[in-house]
């Protein structure tokens, strides 16, 4: 399948990404179903809505908007300074990792450590994964920005599949090391998502294809956070835009991880029913995981590309 990936046409592109992902998450869920086997409830509740919410929580305040903000407009831009407002995704992953891991480890309900053992480490691992991630930030714009599409197809892949060959083998191997386990493959997971961005940019950028393309960037060295001489470090329009999409979003997380808030807030549940219910959870929302969140993300780019904002219906593309 990566080797179709590689070689397909642009044609194929949607449809070969939608498969793939499509495949890809029936494979995980397999995975994860058999892990299932060999953990108690209460590691499960802890491990997918406690520290799952942490990791997604810190991701989601430190870069859902800039996500957004950045992906909008057109390729061509100064993207020296759309650079530098991505990397600052990376201080405010540090501040919220910190934050909400205090919150985490001393204000939250805390379990047996006979049940589920090595917490503190857990939350330490899925904050510190987190900031992993957010290093990639530039790297996975600028990717989607100018269409790279089996390069995130491969990247997230590659990721998934290594966290759950290491989180099967660990869990029939050394069962007793408890979050040790989900901690050392979820930081696997954001280490090779990130170097598949890095690597292929170092190899990609100075090339004859990036050369032909007349992409924006050069060197592997204008990925890094710089200055312009005589003018803003940022973008700020792009920065505007960002805060109104904070503010937008925000609301959407809500929604989206609402129960988990809830459970891990109020304590309505204990961590055996909390596990229990996520499982039940990822069953009902197969289809929407599996077809309709690939459909929404390939799109949302299609559209970010191909809308111009600020502008009337009369005034677009038609």
């Amino acid at each position: 399948l990566l080797l179709l990936l590689l070689l397909g046409g642009a044609p194929q592109v949607l449809p070969v990404r939608l498969l793939s992902q499509v495949l890809f998450r029936v494979v995980t869920f397999g995975l994860n179903a058999f892990t299932l086997r060999y953990l108690s409830r209460e590691l499960i509740g802890v491990v997918n809505v406690r520290l799952t919410l942490l990791y997604s929580t810190v991701v989601f305040l430190a870069r859902e908007a800039f996500r957004r903000a950045c992906l909008s407009g057109s390729a061509k831009r100064n993207w020296t300074k759309t650079i530098n407002l991505l990397w600052l995704t990376v201080p405010l992953g540090v501040f919220w990792s910190l934050i909400l891991g205090l919150v985490w480890l001393h204000l939250l309900e805390v379990p047996d450590p006979s049940v589920v053992p090595h917490y503190q480490a857990g939350v330490v691992a899925f904050g510190l994964s987190a900031i992993i991630e957010l290093l990639g930030e530039p790297f996975w714009v600028l990717a989607q920005a100018h269409l790279f599409v089996r390069l995130k197809v491969i990247a997230e892949s590659l990721s998934v599949v290594s966290k759950c060959i290491l989180t099967v083998t660990l869990v029939i191997l050394y069962p007793q090391w408890g979050l040790y386990i989900f901690s050392l493959a979820q930081l696997l997971y954001v280490s090779v998502l990130v170097m598949c961005y890095v690597i292929y940019f170092v190899m990609f950028l100075g090339s004859p294809e990036a050369t032909k393309k007349s992409f924006p960037v050069s060197r592997v060295k204008a990925l890094l956070p710089s200055f312009v001489e005589d003018e803003t470090f940022v973008n700020w329009k792009e920065a505007r835009l960002t805060w109104s999409f904070f503010k937008q979003s925000f609301l959407k997380q809500i929604l989206t991880e609402g129960e988990r808030y809830v459970m891990t807030f109020l304590n309505v549940l204990n961590f055996g029913d909390q596990g229990v219910y996520d499982i039940v959870n990822n069953l009902g929302s197969l289809v929407a995981r599996f077809i309709f969140l690939p459909i929404e993300e390939s799109f949302y780019v299609f559209f970010a590309k191909v809308l111009e904002r600020g502008k009337t219906v009369k005034d677009q593309k038609q």
